[in-house]
């Protein structure tokens, strides 16, 4: 039956082709943002749980932000120890020679003596950050060390737990095992003997501060490693659950596009049809 008073079909177009649009603006936005899930109520466990990951995210980048300055750190209290290592190197062949009873004493300490300066130079200027790994205190309040955040961990639905990374300082300044400033004046082939013998000790100290600082510069190094690599894997995960799919979209708004200017055609011939009565009067 044909109403001049309702329309029955226009409306059914009529909220067709409403739907139609309505779901070709959510297509059009989702290409235009890159985001399918960019709010909560585009689909609030997903947005939830992005959000988390994302909050991860940050801590993740800021995690490795302190890692590169702490291998920094490290790695210039490490070079400090390793040219201490070379230079009592030196001191170990003056020595040696001074034992032997060859060479000029006087000279041979005098060398000694400078070599000892370098040392205490290096000592006093490899830190980096305001710590210094190498000295008494290494930070300027009595620190014994360097501890920076390593990781965040999240267990379920708690709170992310901080875990860290420690490298002890190794104290060239008051170590009794590095009492360089005290060692055995050389003015003869048997005080040079004590000297070697010093010296040997002292060598042996820092080769293995050194070994001990590089190895804790690799620790942050590798750790480092492994949180860009978790970082990729989240933001992977992240735009999995949240991106928008372009080569689905585009296809989806084609559909909606074609779908709307029917839904519109509908629209127009069930406007049309109560002119249809006209003509049973004309």
């Amino acid at each position: 039956m044909t109403s001049i008073n309702t329309n029955p079909g226009a409306e059914i177009a009529l909220r067709v082709l409403t739907d139609k649009q309505v779901e070709k603006e959510d297509v059009q936005d989702d290409i235009s943002t890159g985001k399918e899930v960019d709010k909560a109520k585009d689909a609030p466990a997903i947005w939830a749980i992005s959000e988390i990951m994302g909050s991860d995210l940050a801590g993740f980048e800021a995690t490795s932000s302190g890692l590169n300055v702490g291998e920094a750190t490290v790695s210039v209290a490490s070079a400090g120890a390793e040219q201490i290592t070379s230079i009592l190197t030196d001191m170990k062949e003056l020595t040696v020679q001074a034992s032997s009873g060859v060479g000029d004493y006087s000279m041979i300490e005098e060398q000694l003596a400078q070599k000892t300066e370098q040392i205490n130079t290096i000592i006093s200027s490899s830190g980096f950050n305001g710590v210094n790994l190498l000295a008494t205190d290494a930070d300027g309040n009595g620190g014994t060390g360097l501890t920076v955040a390593a990781s965040q961990d999240r267990s379920g639905d708690a709170a992310p737990t901080q875990s860290t990374i420690t490298v002890d300082s190794v104290d060239f300044e008051s170590s009794t095992s590095f009492d360089i400033n005290n060692r055995t004046t050389v003015t003869d082939a048997a005080s040079a003997r004590t000297a070697l013998g010093e010296i040997e000790g002292f060598l042996r100290y820092a080769t293995d501060s050194a070994a001990a600082l590089g190895a804790g510069a690799q620790q942050m190094a590798e750790q480092d490693v492994f949180l860009n690599k978790l970082s990729d894997a989240v933001k992977m995960g992240i735009s999995e659950l949240t991106d928008t799919d372009m080569e689905d979209a585009a296809a989806r708004y084609e559909a909606l596009s074609a779908q709307e200017q029917l839904s519109g055609l509908s629209l127009s011939i069930a406007n049309a049809s109560p002119g249809s009565l006209r003509s049973l009067y004309s």
